[in-house]
């Protein structure tokens, strides 16, 4: 393997930080739709989906902006029309899973309590985050191509080679 940790257990390190990012907007994103979803439940008179798809769309614009300037801020920004768009698309589809585990609860089998309700919220939340987690990091926020990253190391280089002063060649000061 590589010094640089291009192997293999470089490659899982940047996964398990990558990970740990995600799951950190994520956690935090967690407890605003499950902090919506209460209040709008207790404050409100709206059916347990509805007051469950309010929730997730007030997490899913705190976890753009956590995703997008936390976990994936070094990610490629040149398309954001696009990137916003997938996100959306993913973010969409997400909304579905998790809210549909919620209905079937709710709707299919009569799981209607509060603490039932947070369950299954927590349960479809939980099975929506491995379809984000793949589609975000898949099709949303993706790496720079190499040629792209490889650019503009030697730019940097470049750069730095232009400040510093060349070296004398016989070794006076």
């Amino acid at each position: 393997m590589s010094e640089r940790g291009g192997g293999l257990r470089g490659r899982l390190r940047r996964l398990a930080r990558e990970a740990a990012k995600f799951g950190a907007v994520g956690g935090a994103g967690l407890l605003v739709n499950l902090g919506v979803f209460n209040l709008v439940r207790h404050a409100t008179d709206l059916p347990v989906v509805r007051a469950s798809v309010l929730a997730t769309v007030v997490a899913i614009a705190f976890n753009y902006l956590g995703f997008r300037y936390f976990a994936y801020r070094d990610r490629d920004k040149s398309r954001r029309t696009r990137e916003l768009s997938l996100f959306l698309l993913f973010s969409a589809a997400g909304l579905v899973i998790e809210n549909g585990v919620l209905y079937a609860a709710t709707y299919g089998f009569g799981w209607d309590t509060p603490l039932q309700s947070n369950v299954f919220k927590f349960l479809g939340i939980g099975i929506a985050t491995l379809f984000r987690f793949w589609s975000y990091r898949t099709w949303v926020f993706r790496t720079l191509p190499a040629r792209e990253a490889v650019q503009r190391a030697e730019a940097v280089l470049e750069q730095r080679r232009v400040r510093e002063p060349a070296p004398d060649p016989v070794g006076r000061r």
